[in-house]
């Protein structure tokens, strides 16, 4: 991947036009430099390299914002405390969280531990965090996934992404050769450009971003591979991932298949794959002037899409990011996730933090009306106001994708509220 320097485009919100704008020469040489604070930003100190070209090593306020609400973010960090308490307690004596089969819930919640700003969280329950980070060792495979075989539905690459990212994120020296195991493996797993949840079958867009994120997160450990025994680093084939990002989007300059909608509803937008939309479908005018069948595109998919794009290192400018960032303007939502309800609305959350803190920085979000949206502070109340505040956990009432279970909702909310953290 290209990691040239490139001066961000300057403007008062996160609003950039497509005009003289071209289609070709789409994978050049040149490319943004993001603004990658993401989940890192809390997990990261001072002395550790940064895992991403843009990424901030301290988890301290964004500089040259005009003013800071302390008590603000102090509610946040509150929040975010109980939450690391609450996950604490919930701990199985075998060192998992929640199922023992899907370790990725066990690395999302690690994950959770090391992204609380003050440190003081992973200070507090070292014991646990060890705990947990022994347990994914345990479940490391002779192929260099992290998956549990004895589960009904190993989701190789779903767990070994997830659990990928959580080892980066412990900042272990000694876990290096384990990183660069699993990172080989993920981009074996890679299946017509994109990856699914299984070493066969098809590849899909949510999967596909975490397997980005993975590999976009440990790239700096093949940079300082200690472990000179290991098997030469494979790489992704970026060109056929960007490809396979352009196959799920509803944009008719870059994918030709025929769901793909101009429709308003649906332009920019993104779905689950090249041939499903967990949203459904919608009759629409085609350009022939004849109706068509379109795969409806929807609000957690459209960010998966985004940040794909990101990790990718599309510029910010490029169409196709524009598009889908588009679309998020003419549907942005807290109440729901936009085509979904409520079905799979804390992953959307998850999601939208990580997307808008790479895509936006510390500006507001414009929407398509003009009107412009503190986005970062406007989602942190709304997951404020979800969470329980006995407990400190969050939890969605509607099931679907496992949203029922408090310690994947909990630590979907919890990684999001870090995120949003920084910025406020």
């Amino acid at each position: 991947m290209a990691t040239a320097d490139h001066n961000r485009e300057k403007t008062g919100s996160c609003m950039i036009t497509r005009s003289d704008i071209q289609m070709d020469n789409r994978f050049g040489a040149k490319r943004f430099r993001w603004f990658f604070t993401g989940i890192a930003v809390a997990v990261l100190t001072a002395t550790v390299p940064a895992h991403g070209q843009g990424d901030a090593t301290t988890a301290g306020p964004i500089e040259g914002r005009q003013s800071i609400d302390h008590s603000f973010r102090m509610e946040v960090l509150n929040s975010i405390n109980k939450a690391t308490g609450w996950l604490a307690s919930v701990q199985n004596e075998g060192g998992f969280w929640s199922q023992a089969e899907y370790p990725a819930l066990t690395g999302l919640v690690l994950m959770a531990f090391a992204g609380e700003p003050s440190g003081k969280a992973v200070q507090k329950h070292q014991n646990v965090v060890d705990r947990g980070y022994g347990y994914l060792l345990s479940s490391i495979q002779a192929d260099g996934g992290i998956y549990n075989t004895d589960a009904p539905a190993p989701l190789e690459n779903y767990n070994t992404a997830v659990c990928l990212t959580a080892l980066v994120f412990a900042n272990r020296p000694e876990l290096d050769p384990h990183i660069l195991r699993a990172r080989n493996y993920l981009v074996g797993l890679q299946n017509a450009g994109g990856v699914g949840y299984n070493k066969t079958g098809s590849s899909d867009l949510s999967n596909t971003v975490l397997a980005l994120e993975a590999l976009h997160y440990s790239r700096n450990h093949v940079q300082r591979d200690r472990s000179p025994e290991l098997e030469a680093v494979k790489d992704l084939d970026w060109k056929a991932a960007i490809e396979f990002i352009e196959s799920c989007q509803n944009l008719p300059e870059v994918n030709t298949r025929e769901w793909v909608s101009s429709a308003p509803e649906d332009r920019g937008g993104f779905v689950y794959s090249p041939t499903e939309s967990k949203a459904g479908e919608r009759t629409v005018e085609g350009t022939d002037g004849k109706e068509q069948t379109a795969l409806r595109s929807y609000g957690s998919m459209t960010y998966a899409g985004l940040l794909s794009y990101i990790y990718a290192d599309l510029e910010k400018s490029d169409p196709r990011v524009t598009a889908a960032a588009d679309w998020l303007r003419s549907n942005y939502s807290l109440e729901e996730n936009p085509g979904m309800g409520e079905q799979g609305l804390f992953y959307y959350y998850h999601l939208m933090a990580k997307a808008l803190n790479a895509y936006c920085e510390d500006k507001p979000l414009q929407l398509k009306d003009g009107s412009t949206v503190q986005w970062r502070r406007d989602l942190a109340l709304r997951l404020l106001s979800l969470q329980d505040g006995a407990t400190g956990s969050w939890v969605n009432e509607n099931g679907r994708w496992w949203e029922k279970d408090p310690v994947l909702v909990t630590a979907y909310a919890t990684i999001a509220l870090e995120i949003l953290y920084r910025g406020l």
